[in-house]
């Protein structure tokens, strides 16, 4: 994990000041780049989140799809927390806190925004960044590859009809063609231009090339999702400079359902005796979240100046240091779940304090 990843919220926390302070300064700027749209897509965003998922999907490999087999305890939590509990449990959370706990604090329509926000965070597995926290928590590299690939896959089809379900739970209305849209521009092109740099690079077996490119990069995702991060808070400057309380209430709702999600997966794999190697990652896929996606999809669906597009940032800015501590909390009590049958005991992992 570089050092620009490791404080990743710092960077994330600098781009909002420098977009609502620029949005503040300059609004008909940021007016101008909200306008250049094509079939519902904003250009410039667009731009900015490939940056952003095309060096993620060069990660995925199809050919480790032949270890589906082994260890499928781990697999099996993985789908069934990301696809049949985690998307529930977010859209059940932003019910409770936006339309009863908030609800004298957030107008009815700003509320089904934010709550349509938090549902695409629920809805969109992590696909990149889970291989940093498998690294941290000295996880199963190759399983944790085949846990994400499979999650991509099922992502190309349950994404859409899966929110359009759960938005239409929550009276938003969706245009269902636009979703379709953002589906195959940030999830099915990506993962295909992934596939394909892939097969090219890695050709003749020359593993060292293909590291070698992803290395070079992976410092654009960053700078994608900085870039996205200054515009969409350089378009929400008035609205958070009138209500600064509303990041606050967007982030209590998705603090706790990657905190309830993690202790519902990782309490599954220890009861269920599942290696440790394999039982973290798998925990840590169901709490983190493709947030790329869901800025991109939000932006598409609601606009660019949205409270689904806002609520989808504030999910990029508490990830990070959630993820940190549920690393953390993963490494100290390692020691409570079974090694891998074909593994020796890891050395002694340095925990993060």
């Amino acid at each position: 994990m570089s050092l620009f990843e490791r404080y990743l919220s710092v960077w994330v926390g600098l781009g909002i000041a420098a977009g609502v302070w620029l949005g503040s300064l300059f609004p008909s700027v940021f007016a101008g780049l909200a306008a250049l749209e094509f079939a519902s897509v904003n250009l410039v965003v667009a731009v900015f989140i490939w940056l952003m998922i095309y060096p993620m999907m060069v990660n995925v490999d199809f050919a480790a799809l032949k270890d589906v087999r082994r260890q499928p305890k781990a697999l099996c939590i993985t789908l069934v927390v990301n696809w049949l509990i985690k998307p529930f449990t977010m859209a059940g959370l932003g019910i409770l806190f936006f339309e009863v706990l908030f609800v004298d604090f957030v107008d009815p329509a700003s509320a089904r925004e934010y709550i349509a926000g938090m549902i695409l965070l629920g809805v969109a597995p992590c696909t990149a960044m889970v291989f940093v926290w498998s690294q941290l928590v000295r996880g199963d590299a190759s399983y944790t590859l085949v846990q994400v690939s499979i999650n991509d896959i099922i992502m190309v089809f349950a994404f859409a009809p899966l929110t359009a379900l759960l938005l239409g739970i929550t009276d938003v209305v969706v245009p269902y063609s636009t979703l379709i849209l953002s589906v195959v521009l940030y999830v099915v092109t990506p993962l295909a231009a992934g596939y394909l740099t892939r097969r090219l690079l890695d050709a003749d077996g020359n593993s060292a090339r293909l590291e070698a490119f992803m290395g070079r990069i992976r410092p654009f995702s960053i700078a994608g999702l900085i870039a996205t991060v200054v515009l969409l808070f350089g378009l929400q400057a008035p609205t958070i400079l009138a209500q600064p309380a509303v990041m606050a209430l967007i982030a209590l709702p998705l603090l706790m359902q990657s905190y309830g999600i993690f202790a519902v997966a990782y309490g599954w794999a220890w009861g269920w005796r599942v290696p440790f190697e394999t039982a973290a990652p798998a925990a840590l896929i169901g709490a983190s979240n493709f947030f790329e996606l869901a800025v991109a999809v939000a932006i598409s669906l609601f606009g660019l100046n949205s409270g689904a597009a806002l609520a989808t940032v504030v999910g990029v800015l508490v990830e990070v240091p959630v993820m940190l501590t549920l690393v953390a909390l993963a490494n100290r009590t390692r020691r409570h779940f079974a090694a891998a049958p074909d593994s020796t005991p890891p050395s002694a992992v340095r925990e993060l304090a």
